[in-house]
């Protein structure tokens, strides 16, 4: 009865000294490197789709709508980046004027060490121009004025 009470006894103690190594390179593991961006529908915005592309790759599309008025999505940067080229393409139904009227908007521009910082999908210029922008560091997002090549829609 005593071996088995030291035998208990011992694989309880070298669990326990198991657990806090485990734990350590558990926590020691990093998450690769991200940011948010949080796209977000207008007041005169019915509905919006719009999607955002890293290095020519879609990595994200948000979807608004009137049940739907923003959305937040994080992004993981490609391994190894830290300066990204980014397009934000999107179709957007508006009133203007009474009447519906859908409208295709993109932008390009580039993400300088975007990670950990927060990032808005922006329209400006009458819904017209469409971009990138973090309101507390202007130099992460840089912004290309013109359509990017990369939301254009293929003829088929």
């Amino acid at each position: 009865m005593k071996s088995k009470r030291a035998l208990l006894f011992s694989a309880l103690l070298l669990g326990c000294t198991l657990t806090p190594v485990q734990a350590q390179s558990e926590l020691s593991t990093e998450l690769p490197p991200s940011f948010t961006v949080t796209d977000e529908r207008a007041p005169e915005e019915i509905s919006e789709v719009s999607r955002l592309y890293l290095d020519g790759n879609l990595v994200a599309t948000f979807r608004l709508g009137l049940s739907k008025a923003h959305e937040t999505k994080t992004i993981v940067l490609p391994v190894g980046r830290s300066d990204v080229d980014y397009a934000l393409c999107g179709e957007i139904t508006i009133v203007r004027n009474g009447h519906q009227e859908t409208q295709q908007v993109s932008s390009e521009g580039q993400l300088h060490h975007p990670e950990g910082h927060s990032l808005d999908a922006v329209g400006s210029n009458n819904f017209t121009d469409f971009f990138l922008v973090d309101y507390d560091d202007a130099a992460v997002a840089t912004h290309r004025h013109g359509r990017a090549a990369v939301c254009a829609t293929p003829n088929t």
